[in-house]
């Protein structure tokens, strides 16, 4: 038996070394580049990559490519600069035809107010001083005249409008809604109030008070926050109010939504009278019985004002953990109208009254 040189024969056989194969973060730093990229660059040192026609056929291709795109750009903005002035003009011309409009309404109002004012005049000339106090009185109470008092002013506005961070849209629980105006133009009707205006928008027996998306208004008229309903009636009316139902209910949405509420008593008011109505009268089809229901009493509950806001929806736990601690008040035109009776603290300003002295701009009326 032969022995291996440098080893003996009553020597252990050696055990096989074991080899570490370094981890990847170690072969990542010690090879950074991909082996692709050197296998490519060994290709182009050996000559093997396209050469000749090929290459210039890649190279043709590729200016031809960013050519055509540059001209699509190009184009794209011609067209666009091409177009902004008829959009320019469009919208100066719709600008200019509303302020035009908006000139002739104006005008139209106050050729409107002359020839109130003269029919006022020859009707006063025509009736006798019994019959023009009567009138005057009427006029107060259905709205139709400016009257001045003690007044109580309640303030109502927004709150602030989070933004939900999992959907990104826009919480408006804290926004005033028509319901809420119409809270507060019932709680002052309850509480004593003879006339009551929202944003200088005088109520009758046949005012709205309706929501238009984001906006509300007011017999077609747009009122924004903060939104002041100032009513005239007795020295308490504000305390009343405040105390009642409906100061309670706009405490609860201050505290809960942040939504600003005041109520103050502000002295001597003036409240300018509401444009006057366009009445229709229906008459009864041929055929039709005296008992039954005339075109006019159906027209009734259609009516904008003969239902309370339909897309308001209550506030969840307002007063509450329940949506239905909001439910919708009366009708505008029911909130709006004056209870009716003749006004003791109300008075128009063109007539006496011991309680209130009259206004001597409004000429009489």
């Amino acid at each position: 038996m032969t022995v291996p040189a440098g080893s003996s024969a009553g020597s252990a056989p050696q055990e096989p070394k074991r080899t570490f194969t370094p981890d990847f973060l170690t072969e990542l730093f010690r090879n950074p580049l991909d082996p692709g990229y050197a296998e490519a660059a060994a290709r182009k040192a050996r000559g093997e990559g396209p050469t000749g026609s090929r290459r210039k056929a890649l190279r043709g291709v590729t200016a031809v490519t960013l050519a055509a795109l540059g001209f699509l750009l190009v184009l794209a903005y011609q067209q666009t600069v091409a177009d902004e002035p008829a959009r320019a003009k469009a919208r100066e011309t719709l600008i200019d035809q509303v302020q035009q409009r908006r000139m002739t309404m104006s005008q139209l109002q106050d050729q409107a107010e002359k020839l109130r004012t003269e029919v006022a005049d020859l009707r006063e000339r025509q009736l006798g001083g019994a019959a023009v106090a009567r009138l005057r009185l009427l006029e107060a109470e259905t709205g139709l005249a400016p009257v001045r008092g003690e007044g109580t002013r309640v303030t109502v506005g927004d709150g602030p409008t989070p933004i939900d961070p999992a959907t990104g849209e826009r919480s408006t629980d804290s926004r005033v809604r028509d319901t809420d105006l119409q809270r507060a133009a019932n709680g002052l009707w309850a509480a004593g109030a003879e006339a009551i205006a929202i944003n200088g928008q005088r109520l009758t027996a046949t005012s709205t008070i309706r929501q238009a998306g984001e906006a509300i208004l007011v017999d077609f008229h747009p009122v924004s926050t903060p939104y002041q309903v100032i009513a005239i009636g007795p020295g308490d009316l504000a305390g009343d109010f405040d105390d009642g139902a409906a100061g309670q209910f706009f405490r609860a949405l201050k505290s809960r939504y942040g939504m600003s509420y005041d109520v103050a008593e502000i002295g001597e008011v003036t409240l300018q009278a509401a444009t006057e109505p366009i009445l229709r009268q229906a008459t009864p089809a041929a055929g039709d019985s005296p008992g039954a229901g005339s075109s006019s009493d159906a027209a009734a509950g259609d009516s904008p004002g003969a239902t309370g806001s339909s897309d308001a929806a209550d506030r969840p736990g307002a007063t509450g953990s329940s949506a239905a601690d909001r439910p919708d008040v009366m009708s505008s035109s029911t909130a709006a109208g004056s209870p009716g009776g003749v006004p003791e603290n109300a008075t128009p300003t063109g007539g006496a009254s011991p309680a209130v002295s009259p206004s001597p701009s409004e000429g009489g009326r």
